[in-house]
C-alpha cells in the first residue's frame, strides 16, 4: 500500500457562486432579494453553518496539502506507515477507543513535538487509517521492504514508546510488539534492548541505585554484571545503529528520536566508565 498525498481541496462554494451569478445578471437589487429569500425562508442559519463548516474544512485540507508538499516522499511514507501500524495495533481488540486516539495524538504532539499543521495532517492520516482494510502483515512488509535496518529500529522504538504511555501494558500488547520486531527482521538482541529500556523507565520513580544500574545495562542491551569489555562493544554497536545521520532522510522529528536514544546510550556508557575508572 503506497502513500497517497492529500490533494488541494476543490471549490465547494456553491452558495458563493450562486450569489455572484445573481449579482452579475441581476445587479445589487437582485442579490439583496436572493439573500432576503434565503433569510426569510429559514435557510439562512443552516446555510451559514454549512458555509462555516466548509470554510474550516477547506482551510484544514489546504494546510495538510501544503505541509505534505513541503516534505520528502520518504518522510511522508514513513509517517503514513507508522500511523497505519499504530492504528492497527489499537484495533487489535476489535475497536478503536477515544482513549487510544487521545494517546496517539498526545504521542505525536508531545513526544514528537508536532506543530499544528503536522497535527492536522496526523489526524487526517489516522482518520484514513481507521477505514483502511489492509492487514498488518501488508503494512509491515511494505515497511520492511522500503526502509533499512536503522529506520526499522526507530519504528520499534516508537511502538514501545506509545505502548508505555499507558499505566499498564498487557502481555498481549508486548507479544504483539515482539511479533512486529520479528516480522521486521530486527534481531532478538535489539528487540530486548528496546523493551527492557522501557520496562525499567516505567519503574524509574521508585528506582534504587541498584535498579538504576540495571536500567543502564538494559539501555545497552546487556544482562547485569557484564564486564567493561562487553559494555564497550555493545556501546560501539548501538552508537552505529542509532547515529542520527542514518535516519536524517526521515525528517527532523525522527532525527530527534535517534538523538534522544544516543543520549541514553552515552549516559549509560559514561556511568560504566566512571564505575570502572575508564577514560
Amino acid at each position: 500500500m503506497e502513500y497517497r498525498q492529500h490533494n488541494q481541496p476543490g471549490c465547494g462554494g456553491c452558495l458563493l457562486i450562486a450569489g455572484l451569478l445573481v449579482l452579475l445578471f441581476g445587479g445589487a437589487p437582485a442579490l439583496w432579494d436572493f439573500l432576503g429569500f434565503i433569510f426569510f425562508t429559514g435557510i439562512f442559519g443552516v446555510v451559514l453553518l454549512v458555509a462555516l463548516f466548509w470554510g474550516f474544512s477547506y482551510y484544514i485540507r489546504q494546510r495538510v496539502s501544503s505541509y505534505e508538499s513541503s516534505q520528502t516522499e520518504t518522510h511522508n511514507r514513513f509517517v503514513f506507515l507508522l500511523v497505519n501500524i499504530l492504528v492497527k495495533i489499537a484495533q487489535a481488540d476489535g475497536h478503536f477507543s477515544k482513549a487510544e486516539l487521545r494517546t496517539m495524538l498526545n504521542f505525536f504532539q508531545y513526544n514528537l513535538r508536532y506543530s499544528q499543521d503536522q497535527m492536522y495532517w496526523v489526524k487526517q492520516l489516522i482518520k484514513d487509517a481507521r477505514d483502511e482494510q489492509i492487514g498488518m502483515d501488508a503494512l509491515l512488509s511494505e515497511f520492511r521492504d522500503t526502509f533499512a535496518y536503522e529506520p526499522r529500529l526507530i519504528l520499534l522504538e516508537l511502538i514501545y514508546q506509545i505502548l508505555y504511555t499507558k499505566e499498564t501494558v498487557s502481555p498481549s500488547e508486548l507479544q504483539q510488539a515482539r511479533n512486529i520486531a520479528a516480522f521486521l527482521q530486527i534481531s532478538v538482541y535489539d528487540q530486548r534492548t528496546i523493551e527492557a529500556k522501557y520496562m525499567y523507565r516505567q519503574r524509574r520513580e521508585a528506582a534504587t541505585a541498584v535498579q538504576e544500574e540495571e536500567q543502564y545495562y538494559a539501555v545497552l542491551g546487556l544482562e547485569p554484571g557484564a564486564d567493561f569489555a562487553v559494555i564497550k562493544k555493545a556501546y560501539r554497536k548501538l552508537s552505529l545503529q542509532y547515529h542520527p545521520d542514518k535516519v536524517s532522510h526521515l525528517g527532523e522529528e525522527f532525527q530527534r528520536v535517534a538523538e534522544e536514544k544516543m543520549k541514553e546510550i552515552n549516559g549509560a556508557y559514561d556511568y560504566f566508565k566512571r564505575k570502572y575508572n575508564e577514560t
